[in-house]
């Protein structure tokens, strides 16, 4: 396992690769519990950085190699939610329908709280149907997200 840090506009985000491939992308809450990592040369945590750099430039960059952990059920929604364009929105209800589970809003919703790959599986992409819905990082960061894709 390799763990690194990254400086970015919604605050300190901890990378955690395993085998290869980006397992954790994550604010961390308590910035001055954290002493600064060395300088990491996991292939993983480079191809993060480069996406994250990329990403808060406005540009496209190749995903680093995913492996978020769930269930069957998350890693479909999670899936789905990697279809969700730059810039564009999907609701809860539309991300249900997608996976073939109609009625599972509420379920989508648990699934999209529990990803722990923030701004790579793009959840801040999902918003209600009445509204923008909320974000288990806090809403502030999903507000800063969608305006940085000029989604609000």
């Amino acid at each position: 396992m390799s763990v690194a840090y990254y400086p970015s506009p919604i605050g300190l985000l901890r990378i955690v690769s395993e085998n290869g491939a980006l397992v954790e992308l994550l604010p961390v809450e308590d910035e001055s519990a954290v002493s600064p990592s060395a300088t990491c040369d996991d292939p993983a945590v480079g191809a993060t950085i480069r996406w994250l750099d990329a990403y808060f430039a406005g540009q496209v960059f190749p995903l680093p190699p995913l492996a978020p952990k769930g269930t069957a059920f998350m890693q479909k929604v999670w899936a789905e939610l990697l279809k969700i364009p730059y810039g564009e929105t999907a609701t809860y209800g539309e991300i249900a329908r997608r996976i073939g589970s109609p009625n599972a809003s509420r379920a989508v919703g648990g699934a999209v709280g529990k990803n722990a790959l923030l701004i790579v599986i793009p959840c801040h992409r999902v918003v209600a149907a009445g509204g923008i819905g909320g974000f288990s990082c806090g809403i502030e960061r999903k507000r800063w997200l969608m305006a940085h894709e000029k989604i609000l």
